[in-house]
C-alpha cells in the first residue's frame, strides 16, 4: 500500500486552522470521560494547542503529544511552555507503529488525524495496543462530502471536489468521519459509541477567518503544491478558487457547517 501524505502541510494558513481547536469545540465528546491523573496520548498533536487543553485537564496525568512531523514539535513544546504545563511531553511518532509499550495509556485520542494515514484500521490497531484495559480510545474526523455552505458562490463546488480528489490520491480519505464505525469495528473494537458533532462558522470574524485561511491554504499551502504537481489543477485554477473563497467570506449571508464523526470505544 502507498505511504499516504499529509495533504495540508504545515504553512500558517494551516496552523492557523490547528491553533484555533480547543478541547470545547474539537473533543467535547470525550471531555466526560477525562479525569485528573490519567496519562493520554495525542496522537497527530500538531502545534499542540489541543494537546494542552487535554493536558490541563488530565492534571497530575502525563500527557504524551506524537506527530509524524518532526518539525512541528518545536511549535507544540512551546505552547505548553507558554501555558506553564509541566505534565505534558511530545515525541515523533507513526500511529501504524507507535513506539510504546502495550498497555501505556488510560486515554489515546487522535483528531483529524485518520483521515490522513495510510491504514486507518492499522492506525486504530495499534491505539487500541497502546490503550490500557478500561481505557478509551477516542477519534474525530470531518466527513469533507458533508461540508455545506451558503451562498452558493461559483467556486467552492470546485474547491470541494478539487480538495477530496487530491487527498484521495495522497493515499487518504476525505471522507473519513462517516467511516470511523466501519475502521473501529474492523480493527476489533466493540463498547464503542458513536456521534458526530458540526463546526460552523457564521459570524463576520469567523467568516473572514474560515474563508481567509482556506484562501491562504489554497495558493500557499503543500496542498496547492500536490493539487498542480498532481495535474488535479493549474495555479490559475487555484487563484479563481482562493478568490471564490474571499467572495464568500466578504457575503454578510455567508454560512459555513462541516459534520465530523465521533467515536469513544472502550478497550476491555
Amino acid at each position: 500500500m502507498p505511504e499516504a501524505t499529509y495533504t495540508h502541510g504545515h504553512h500558517e494558513s494551516v496552523l492557523r486552522s490547528h491553533r484555533w481547536r480547543t478541547a470545547e469545540n474539537s473533543a467535547a465528546y470525550l471531555l466526560p470521560a477525562l479525569r485528573p491523573g490519567q496519562a493520554l496520548l495525542d496522537i497527530g498533536c500538531g502545534p499542540g494547542t489541543l494537546t494542552a487543553d487535554l493536558a490541563e485537564r488530565v492534571a497530575p496525568g502525563l500527557v504524551t503529544g506524537v506527530d509524524r512531523a518532526a518539525e512541528i514539535l518545536p511549535a507544540a513544546r512551546a505552547e505548553a511552555e507558554r501555558r506553564g504545563l509541566t505534565n505534558v511531553r511530545f515525541a515523533e511518532a507513526d500511529v501504524h507503529a507507535l513506539d510504546f509499550p502495550d498497555d501505556s495509556f488510560d486515554v489515546v485520542h487522535a483528531h483529524q488525524t485518520l483521515q490522513h494515514v495510510t491504514d486507518p484500521v492499522v492506525a486504530l490497531r495499534e491505539m487500541r495496543r497502546v490503550c490500557r484495559p478500561g481505557g478509551v480510545v477516542a477519534v474525530r474526523d470531518v466527513d469533507y462530502a458533508t461540508m455545506t455552505w451558503f451562498p452558493e458562490v461559483p467556486g467552492l463546488d470546485g474547491w470541494l471536489d478539487l480538495y477530496r480528489r487530491v487527498a484521495r490520491a495522497n493515499g487518504g480519505e476525505p471522507d473519513a468521519g462517516r467511516r470511523l464505525l466501519s475502521w473501529a469495528r474492523a480493527a476489533g473494537f466493540t463498547g464503542i459509541t458513536a456521534s458526530a458533532s458540526v463546526w460552523c462558522h457564521a459570524d463576520p470574524d469567523e467568516r473572514a477567518w474560515w474563508s481567509g485561511l482556506w484562501a491562504d491554504r489554497t495558493v500557499a499551502s503543500s496542498y496547492a503544491r500536490l493539487a498542480v504537481d498532481g495535474g488535479h489543477a493549474t495555479p490559475d485554477d487555484l487563484t479563481a478558487i482562493a478568490a471564490a473563497w474571499r467572495a464568500w467570506g466578504a457575503d454578510e449571508d455567508a454560512w459555513f457547517a462541516s459534520t465530523h464523526g465521533e467515536l469513544l470505544a472502550r478497550v476491555p
